[in-house]
């Protein structure tokens, strides 16, 4: 008899929290468990994967429900292939994102942070931090992502401190890690250094000036910060520029708007003689490239700008007035002088806070960094390390074209600077007394004070696939025999790092550096990059735009199973996503097909038997050879990780194939018994048990073959045809073969 729930149509808000709950309860999300009861046998491959962590600053989007949708179809594929398989969860403190949100909320109580105090400050940021993850980890539920929450980690807990602190402390005794008074990226709203990463580069309406620095300057130089001429220290031109040799080695002396300078004229290969006049002013205490200039020549750093993005020198209404503000008042002092030649229009890419949107003001400043060109490995460099296990193959990256991308940031890659000016993450484990420096997790002793700073949180987060993978009960201070089952090299290195294409600088890079030096192997061994979620008209979603998707009021609607297929199917690796309601509405009316067509087969099958083959018809092994043939193909194409080719096949296979055409011709079979007895008797009953055998074969497998994509729907339907035997998870069944 069929199941009353059959009555009405499937209704995914009523199945699917039930669902994840069933899963959760047998335990089958941990490997541990899987083998316990017999379902993935002891000396299976093991297959691990970490989750990229959300950062816990508000709630996930639809690029979030992307990566926990293609995640959890390899996941769960490889599990159902009897595989060791491991999902590891888990959240990011996102230090400069998480504590800008929590300022903001001050800002409108009217409290700064400085009034709090730091530790209570701190209390206010890890109360909105746990907030945050709840709402995360809420979603991830939503998305049915079957991760071992058992195993849960997170960037600021306690055993990624201790991570965090081994980490720092083998590369500074090893002289990676240094201290040193150099230029960096400064945000003067937010206070605090960024890495080059974050900075974002934007085009905006500028002005090119040509100008002299006064009348007995012997030639003109350009800048699009004149403001800055005050802190400049020497003119660059090109070795090779015949219009500046005679004067290569000549030293000039002049007040600049107020401010005394003096300048040497020096050749370098960096400078462009195509660019402006081809002559740089020099100002290595704002510029990148000035001061790299500057090393080179042994030139003096002048500092004029603060940490507030004011000028600390000149003359009235530039001394102590904002760069916008200097620079306008300087350009009216050159007209004044005469010494104005040329003002151009022009696009200039300037640089800015990701988080803040403040431009960003080049400072020297005291930092902390990790020198990636020194030799350390065989005497080759991070640098090198890095590019060689890509260039080897140890790292695939899909799709290979992103390969190029990466050996073009590590070549130009610096020396990184890993120190930041804010609260919250990881505090600095160095401690100070007398100008002796130690490296401690806790105080030394009597009279030392510890750095100020925090760390970047890239420096944690690169630590991701091994850290989440310490036993806490096994503290050492070798990382590498930390790892949990590191005997036998268990779920290390993971098999797969799923993430955005737009991270592959941020994350990817760092956690080859950091994992390659400090547990001397590979963090991962394929790198499988996702595109952008973009709405239907291909713009990225933003709030400006009003385009932004709601995952979840999608889920409410139309039920995670849906939302993943549109996630999934004609997306392949590094593609963006027109995501539109018509699509997910779409795989809506997909799972109801499978429900109805699920409905027919068991009313149809009845009492039937198919633990034993019966005679099979011609036409009906056609349809089996059929899907046989198709299982070939797509388990190849899953191992390739070409996921949207398998769940576009699926689906026309069930609704263009089994539902209107298997079923169809079926249901011709399945009423042939005749009346009459005799010959014509059994040869109905033949006919009748090779349809029902060939419907119920076929509904199961490409059950089977679609809970990776359609987890939900998949698993209620087999509990059904099952009787809801608490036995026959389809979480456990195994991949058709």
């Amino acid at each position: 008899m069929i199941n009353d729930k059959f009555l009405k149509p499937y209704n995914p808000e009523e199945t699917e929290d039930k669902i994840y709950k069933t899963w959760l309860d047998s335990g089958f999300f941990n490997p541990d468990t899987c083998v316990e009861k017999g379902f993935t046998k002891e000396n299976a491959e093991n297959f691990s994967i970490v989750l990229p962590p959300p950062n816990v600053t508000g709630t996930l989007h639809t690029g979030h429900a992307s990566m926990l949708a293609i995640e959890d179809i390899i996941v769960r594929f490889e599990r159902m292939r009897g595989k060791k398989t491991l999902w590891i969860p888990g959240t990011d403190h996102a230090a400069i994102a998480t504590q800008s949100k929590v300022e903001k909320i001050l800002e409108k109580e009217g409290v700064k942070k400085n009034d709090l105090g730091r530790e209570e400050f701190l209390n206010r940021v890890k109360a909105f931090a746990q907030d945050s993850h709840d709402t995360i980890v809420s979603q991830c539920k939503k998305m049915g992502s079957s991760l071992d929450w058992s195993r849960e980690a997170f960037t600021l807990d306690e055993t990624r401190h201790k991570a965090v602190f081994l980490a720092f402390k083998k590369m500074y005794e090893n002289g990676l890690i240094y201290r040193k008074h150099r230029i960096v990226n400064w945000d003067p709203k937010g206070q605090t250094t960024i890495s080059d990463d974050e900075v974002v580069r934007e085009d905006r309406k500028s002005k090119m000036y040509t100008f002299k620095y006064s009348n007995d300057f012997p030639f003109p130089i350009a800048t699009t910060r004149p403001e800055t001429k005050l802190g400049d220290t020497a003119v660059a031109v090109h070795p090779e520029d015949p219009r500046y040799k005679e004067f290569v080695g000549k030293e000039y002396s002049f007040n600049f708007a107020g401010e005394d300078v003096k300048v040497k004229i020096v050749a370098d290969e960096a400078v462009d003689p195509e660019f402006g006049v081809g002559a740089l002013g020099v100002t290595p205490a704002h510029s990148q490239t000035d001061w790299e200039i500057a090393e080179r020549h042994g030139l003096p750093i002048k500092q004029i700008i603060n940490e507030y993005g004011k000028l600390t020198v000149g003359m009235e209404g530039v001394k102590d007035t904002k760069v916008e503000a200097a620079r306008a008042k300087v350009v009216e002092w050159l007209r004044e002088q005469n010494l104005l030649i040329e003002e151009k229009d022009i696009e200039q890419s300037v640089g800015t806070a990701e988080r803040t949107g403040a431009v960003i003001e080049p400072l020297p400043k005291m930092q902390w960094w990790i020198d990636v060109s020194k030799p350390i490995k065989d005497g080759k460099s991070l640098k090198e390390i890095m590019i060689e296990v890509v260039k080897d193959k140890q790292i695939e990256i899909l799709p290979e074209r992103f390969e190029k991308t990466y050996f073009h940031w590590i070549e130009n890659l610096r020396d990184w600077n890993i120190s930041r000016q804010i609260w919250y993450g990881h505090r600095i484990p160095a401690w100070y007394k007398d100008g002796e420096i130690k490296i401690s997790m806790s105080s030394p002793g009597e009279g030392w004070t510890q750095d100020e700073d925090t760390l970047d949180t890239w420096f944690s987060s690169g630590l991701w696939t091994f850290s989440t993978l310490l036993d806490p009960e096994k503290y050492t201070e070798d990382l590498k025999s930390w790892l949990k089952n590191s005997k036998d090299g268990v779920f290390h290195p993971t098999n797969l790092l799923e993430t955005g294409y737009d991270i592959i600088f941020f994350w990817v890079a760092r956690m080859i550096l950091m994992t390659t030096y400090l547990v001397d192997e590979i963090p991962f061994k394929t790198v499988y990059l996702h595109g952008l979620v973009r709405d239907k008209q291909g713009r990225k979603m933003s709030k400006s735009l009003g385009n932004i998707i709601d995952p979840l009021d999608l889920i409410k609607v139309y039920g995670a199973d849906a939302l993943r297929m549109a996630l999934i199917v004609g997306v392949g690796p590094g593609a963006d996503n027109n995501l539109g309601e018509d699509k997910v509405k779409a795989y809506g009316k997909f799972a109801n097909k499978i429900w109805n067509a699920t409905r027919f087969v068991i009313e149809n099958t009845a009492g039937f038997d198919d633990s034993q083959q019966p005679k099979i018809l011609p036409a009906h092994k056609n349809f089996i050879d059929e899907w046989k043939n198709l299982t070939k193909e797509i388990t190849k194409e899953m191992e390739e990780y070409k996921l949207y080719l398998v769940g576009e096949k699926l689906y026309h296979f069930f609704w263009h194939r089994f539902a209107d055409v298997i079923i169809e011709e079926c249901k011709k079979d399945l009423g042939a018994q005749e009346a009459g007895g005799g010959r014509s008797t059994i040869v109905g009953i033949e006919k009748s048990n090779s349809a029902k055998y060939t419907l119920n074969f076929l509904l199961k497998e490409q059950l089977r073959a679609l809970h990776p994509f359609m987890p939900f729907i998949t698993e209620e339907v087999w509990g059904l045809i099952h009787d809801g035997n608490p036995e026959k998870l389809l979480i456990i069944e195994a991949w058709p073969e």
